[in-house]
């Protein structure tokens, strides 16, 4: 995100690097130069924590974006549609873009009611309604020309409307410390990772005023156990370490200790949760 010249980061298995910029800690990955016996596939989930997770997304966004009544809501990269389905059930219109790289389907609710656009979020017809909210929920980690995602969302909201990303935190401190065991670099979409200096700037040069960034305390709450498991047992797992039982009942086992740690240090906690305001121009 600067003009800085980035620096190679050999992490602790000595076959991953990482780009990292000294100035802003925003970290570039290309994933064949940093492997970190990442999986085959960009999903790596689970029905059952993908519900809990839903949930505690949902909460994230309501207290870091309120929604005045009959809101309007544009999300990039829906998928299933479960995040809409919900807004619409709160009253909010709804809308979104996705190209369908996860070929799942959609609610039928959302299908039925929403206005949906099958590309990314820069080829959204200029003529779309604007939003009072555009978010993305661990959506910007995999995309290559952030300055146009940025410059789209902005184009998207009305005056005063807010913009919301989740996203890996390229300054967490548990990224220095389970290195290349760190399972938000399993997945071999992530390209970026950004520190709350560089979403900072990218924000802030799309246009966008009050750019604020916290951490948050319960997203990915898996991480810590499922690190530890990589740590332990460094090896390939193309379907990705919590595609094992044994390994999702440890991951959730420890998510109480996870979360007291995470409250202790904050600067532990892997996802940044950010909002910004689209000015009066």
């Amino acid at each position: 995100m600067c003009s800085a010249p980035t620096t190679s980061a050999t992490l602790r298995d000595g076959e991953s690097v990482l780009e990292t910029c000294p100035k802003c800690s925003h970290i570039e990955r290309d994933p064949k130069a940093a492997p970190a016996h990442h999986r085959d596939v960009a999903y790596g989930g689970d029905p059952g924590l993908d519900r809990v997770r839903l949930a505690l997304t949902t909460r994230t966004l309501g207290r870091a974006a309120p929604l005045d009544p009959g809101s309007r809501v544009f999300e990039i990269g829906f998928g299933a549609g479960a995040m809409l389905r919900g807004f619409l059930d709160q009253g909010h219109r709804v809308a979104g873009c996705d190209p369908d790289q996860l070929h799942v389907e959609v609610d039928p609710q959302v299908l039925a009611r929403a206005e949906l656009h099958a590309c990314g979020i820069e080829e959204v017809p200029a003529s779309a309604e604007p939003a009072d909210l555009v978010y993305g929920i661990h959506v910007v980690e995999h995309v290559q020309d952030v300055h146009a995602l940025s410059g789209a969302a902005h184009r998207l909201l009305r005056p005063g409307g807010r913009v919301l990303f989740l996203t890996p935190a390229a300054d967490s401190a548990s990224l220095r410390a389970f290195s290349d065991a760190w399972w938000l670099l399993e997945d071999p979409t992530h390209v970026r990772f950004f520190s709350a200096a560089s979403i900072t700037r990218l924000l802030t040069d799309a246009g966008f005023v009050d750019v604020r960034v916290t951490r948050s305390l319960t997203d990915n709450l898996t991480m810590e156990g499922a690190s530890i498991v990589r740590r332990l047992r460094p090896m390939d797992r193309p379907a990705g370490v919590l595609a094992s039982r044994r390994v999702r009942w440890f991951a959730m086992a420890l998510a109480p200790a996870a979360a007291l740690l995470r409250l202790v240090r904050p600067r532990w906690r892997p996802t940044l949760v950010v909002t910004a305001t689209r000015g009066a121009s």
